[in-house]
């Protein structure tokens, strides 16, 4: 019987150990580098905006952020998420949203403004995706905390989008978004894709130039 107990509680204490060390040994969803960004400061403090007048900053901002996988359990994470509203409402970068890019973190994660609620209201996205757009466009002028001094109306936003995106309670929602809060979420996706709005603007005045040769050559 005593051996039969001990073998028992040997067994028991095998498995915990073998757990611990299976949870000490999964990977970080954050490089060191990344962690070592995020975890300098508390949840308050703002983070350094990365600007397109800075050489690897601009090569970042190029760059396609990754897939995050949503546990309100990791505090790398959370602290992230904190950090950036942090950034998006200080006086210094007053902006409609932000994406991790933009404070130097590949992550599919971004703040975004909803005009379309009550009190206008700034909510985090994780791993968004536009299904659908809307055929019907948009003109509406923007800005980027990133393209410092300057603002431009774009003309090929669409008008409404269809969305889907995780929480950070790990929930996943999908919503058609309308208007000018729709142009937010266009705007710092493209952010997550190394797009910057910038090359919509070359591309509505290579569209514009075209249609200019077109009818010159039909006169």
């Amino acid at each position: 019987m005593i051996k039969t107990t001990l073998f028992s509680l040997l067994f028991i204490c095998l498995i915990a150990c073998s757990s611990t060390n299976e949870q000490k040994q999964t990977p970080s969803q954050f490089s060191e580098e990344q962690t070592s960004l995020i975890m300098a400061a508390d949840s308050v403090t703002p983070m350094r905006v990365f600007k397109i007048t800075n050489k690897q900053d601009s090569l970042l901002l190029r760059t396609p952020s990754e897939h995050v996988s949503v546990d309100p359990k990791d505090t790398v994470l959370m602290n992230l998420i904190n950090r950036m509203y942090a950034t998006v409402r200080d006086s210094l970068s007053l902006g409609a949203g932000i994406a991790a890019p933009q404070v130097g973190i590949l992550k599919n994660i971004a703040w975004v403004q909803r005009f379309d609620k009550e009190g206008f209201p700034f909510e985090v996205i994780i791993n968004p995706v536009i299904r659908q757009y809307s055929k019907k466009k948009q003109d509406c002028p923007e800005g980027c905390l990133s393209i410092p001094g300057r603002r431009d109306t774009l003309s090929s936003r669409a008008y409404a989008i269809l969305v889907e995106y995780d929480t950070p309670d790990a929930s996943h929602e999908i919503e058609m978004v309308e208007d000018f809060t729709a142009v937010v979420f266009q705007h710092e996706i493209d952010h997550l894709n190394g797009i910057l709005y910038l090359d919509h603007l070359k591309q509505e005045v290579k569209d514009a130039e075209g249609l200019m040769t077109l009818d010159t050559l039909s006169n």
